[in-house]
C-alpha cells in the first residue's frame, strides 16, 4: 500500500515553491531596473557657488548729440562767402567767428530799413496832427500806425541780418559740418556750419517692444566697443526716455540714455554695444547654464552625490547672466551638478567625471576620476 502525503503538507510545499518563484522574479526585476539606468561616462561637473549676476537687455546703439547742445547755422540772406575761419573737427568757444559774408547788400538793406522806419514815424506824427486838428479821419492815423509797426519789424530783421554778416559760434564745441566755400554764393536754406557740444551726448538704442516694457528711467547702461566681454569699455549712460512709438522699419522702441561717464571721447554717429542693466544680484546662487535641463514646463539639474550617482533635482531659475543662471530654489549651495553631458543623464544614473572641464565649469576637489 502506497502512503500519500497529507493535504496540509501539499499546501505547504506549494507555498514554498511559489515563494521561490516570486523571489526569483524579484531578482530579475531588480536586475532589469539596473539595466534601465545605464552609467554615463565623460560628463563634466561644477560646484554650485555664489557670484554676482545681472539681468540685462543687450543691443547696438548709436551716439548722437542732444538737440539743445547742437547748432546749425546758415547765411542770413542770399550773399557771398568772403572768409572761412574754421574747419571740421576744430574746437571753438562760444562767440568765435566761423564764416563771414559780403556785407554790402546786408548793410544796404539795413540802411534802407532804417530810412523806411524814419519815414513811417514821420507819417504817424503828421497823421496825428491832422486828426487832432479835425482835418483827417482817424482811420488815417490807424493806417499810419500799422505802417510804422511794419517798418519797425523790417528794421529789426535787417539789423539782425546785418549782425550775422559774420556767423559766430552760439555754443562751445566742435565744428561737425562746414559747407562754406570761399567766394561761393549761398542762401538761407543751406546749412553752412554745425557746432556740437561733445560733452553732452546721448545713446540711442533700439530695443524690442516687449523688452522696452521692462525699461524705466534711471537704469544704468554699460557701453563697449564690441560685443564680447574683453572689449574696450566705453563708459556708462543712464536711461532718460523710452520711446512712445515703434519704428516701422526696425520694429523696435528707441531708448535714449544720456552718456554720463565716458571712458574716452565718443564721436557723433559712433556705433557701440550697449547693455541695459535691469537687475543686479551681488551674491546669487548660480550654476552654469549648460547644467539646466528642461522638464515639462520647468527646469532641473542633476546633483551628483558622493557615490557618483546623479539625482534629478527641480530648480527655479532667476537671472541669467552670460553662461550662468541664478537658482532661486532647489539648491542650497556647495552641491556638485552635471554640466557637460547633462542631457544624456537619467535620474539615479551613475556618472564618470571627465578629467578636464570646459571654460566656465569646475571639477570639484576630490571628485572621482575615470
Amino acid at each position: 500500500m502506497i502512503a500519500r502525503p497529507a493535504p496540509s503538507r501539499l499546501r505547504a510545499a506549494a507555498l514554498v515553491a511559489a515563494s521561490l518563484v516570486l523571489c526569483s522574479c524579484a531578482k530579475k526585476d531588480a536586475g532589469s531596473s539596473d539595466a534601465e539606468v545605464p552609467p554615463v561616462v565623460g560628463v563634466r561637473t561644477a560646484v554650485v557657488a555664489r557670484r554676482a549676476v545681472r539681468e540685462t537687455i543687450d543691443g547696438i546703439g548709436t551716439i548722437t548729440t542732444r538737440p539743445d547742445h547742437m547748432a546749425e547755422l546758415g547765411a542770413p540772406a542770399v550773399t557771398r562767402v568772403t572768409k572761412v575761419y574754421v574747419t571740421v573737427g576744430q574746437r571753438v568757444s562760444a562767440g568765435a567767428p566761423l564764416v563771414s559774408f559780403d556785407r554790402v547788400p546786408l548793410d544796404a538793406q539795413a540802411a534802407a530799413a532804417r530810412t523806411a522806419l524814419t519815414a513811417a514815424q514821420r507819417s504817424v506824427d503828421r497823421a496825428k496832427r491832422l486828426v487832432d486838428a479835425g482835418i483827417a479821419p482817424h482811420k488815417d492815423l490807424d493806417q499810419a500806425a500799422n505802417d510804422l509797426a511794419r517798418a519797425n519789424a523790417d528794421a529789426i530783421a535787417a539789423e539782425r541780418m546785418q549782425s550775422r554778416a559774420t556767423l559766430q559760434a552760439p555754443i562751445s564745441g566742435v565744428v561737425t559740418t562746414m559747407n562754406a566755400v570761399l567766394g561761393a554764393t549761398v542762401d538761407p536754406a543751406q546749412t553752412l556750419v554745425a557746432v556740437a557740444d561733445l560733452s553732452a551726448l546721448d545713446l540711442l538704442m533700439p530695443v524690442p517692444p516687449d523688452a522696452a516694457a521692462r525699461v524705466h528711467r534711471g537704469l544704468s547702461v554699460d557701453m563697449t566697443a564690441r560685443a564680447n566681454g574683453e572689449s574696450e569699455a566705453l563708459g556708462t549712460a543712464t536711461v532718460e526716455d523710452i520711446g512712445g512709438t515703434i519704428d516701422s522699419t526696425a520694429r523696435a522702441v528707441v531708448v535714449r540714455a544720456p552718456v554720463t561717464h565716458p571712458t574716452r571721447q565718443l564721436r557723433i554717429g559712433e556705433t557701440v554695444f550697449a547693455r541695459i542693466i535691469l537687475a543686479a544680484h551681488a551674491n546669487a546662487l548660480t550654476v552654469p547654464a549648460e547644467s539646466l535641463v528642461p522638464e515639462g514646463e520647468g527646469l532641473k539639474v542633476f546633483v551628483v552625490d558622493a557615490e557618483r550617482v546623479a539625482h534629478a533635482t527641480p530648480v527655479t531659475v532667476g537671472v541669467r547672466d552670460g553662461g550662468f543662471a541664478e537658482i532661486t530654489s532647489g539648491l542650497s549651495g556647495g552641491e556638485t551638478v552635471v554640466t557637460y553631458g547633462a542631457y544624456g543623464v537619467a535620474d539615479s544614473a551613475k556618472v564618470t567625471v571627465a578629467t578636464e572641464a570646459p571654460a566656465g565649469t569646475t571639477i570639484p576637489v576630490g571628485a572621482p576620476k575615470p
